[in-house]
């Protein structure tokens, strides 16, 4: 763009619309003076710095073309994984909690393998309805994993460990999760000989997401998480949209007559 159109487009343009600025920096900015954009480029950068922040003072040199911004690449790792859902009927009983958990966190080990990635941490929680009348019970538990892994074994046996803290005698859960964190990329912590996990080795989650990507969510899980009929607690989806972009047999269908 010209400069001289820029400046004018700099000049007309308040300096709230510059991505960073919120609304306590531009009450600041225009106690100083500074109302438009042009009047924040032309501000002294040290003087910026030193009444807000290095962040505004990298956005003033960027307003006068100078690099001070790098571009960030996309993160191809996540930093935590969290799957956890509403249940469409209360679980009341300490089984219908132990499939809940198992499912979950095999669904979970899926995913860190299709992220290629391994979690240290294991964090489960259930909880009661904040609409409810009754009793209020929120129980967690966190789990240090022996082992940087995503094995589905060691995250389901991690995650029932909830249930010594769950009360089925006065309350009902209507939601539970599980949320892995200290999450690396697979491939960087090699355990010596011996010490890795077997269906780690194996790589079981990987098996399990090839099965579940060809035959469906549910076709495959190991104890409790392996029934073939799905559970009467799992999410109602009856109104859910056609995702026709994404699956073959939900493909939006025009008749023509």
């Amino acid at each position: 763009m010209p400069k001289q159109r820029r400046d004018a487009l700099f000049a007309s343009l308040p300096a709230a619309e510059v991505w960073g600025v919120g609304s306590r920096t531009t009450v600041k900015l225009e106690k100083m003076g500074i109302s438009t954009i042009g009047e924040l480029a032309a501000a002294p950068p040290h003087i910026i710095r030193k009444k807000f922040s290095v962040v505004l003072m990298r956005t003033v040199l960027e307003l006068n073309g100078v690099s001070a911004i790098p571009l960030e690449q996309e993160r191809v790792f996540k930093e935590q994984l969290i799957y956890s859902r509403a249940f469409s009927t209360p679980i009341e009983s300490r089984q219908q909690m132990q499939q809940v958990l198992s499912i979950y966190a095999q669904r979970a080990a899926v995913r860190l393998s299709r992220g290629e990635q391994l979690a240290g941490l294991l964090t489960a929680f259930c909880g009661t309805s904040p609409f409810s009348s009754g009793q209020s019970h929120y129980p967690a538990v966190h789990i240090k994993l022996p082992g940087k892994t995503a094995d589905p074994m060691i995250l389901t046996r991690a995650a029932v460990q909830l249930l010594e803290k769950v009360d089925f005698g006065s309350v009902s859960y209507v939601r539970a999760g599980v949320m892995l964190s200290d999450l690396v990329p697979a491939g960087v912590h090699i355990p010596l000989e011996g010490l890795g996990y077997v269906h780690e080795r194996r790589d079981i989650a990987a098996l399990m997401s090839q099965v579940q990507e060809k035959c469906g969510a549910g076709s495959l899980g190991l104890g409790l998480a392996g029934f073939a009929t799905p559970a009467d607690w799992e999410m109602r989806r009856d109104m859910l949209s056609l995702r026709g972009t994404t699956h073959w047999n939900e493909l939006v269908r025009v008749k023509i007559n």
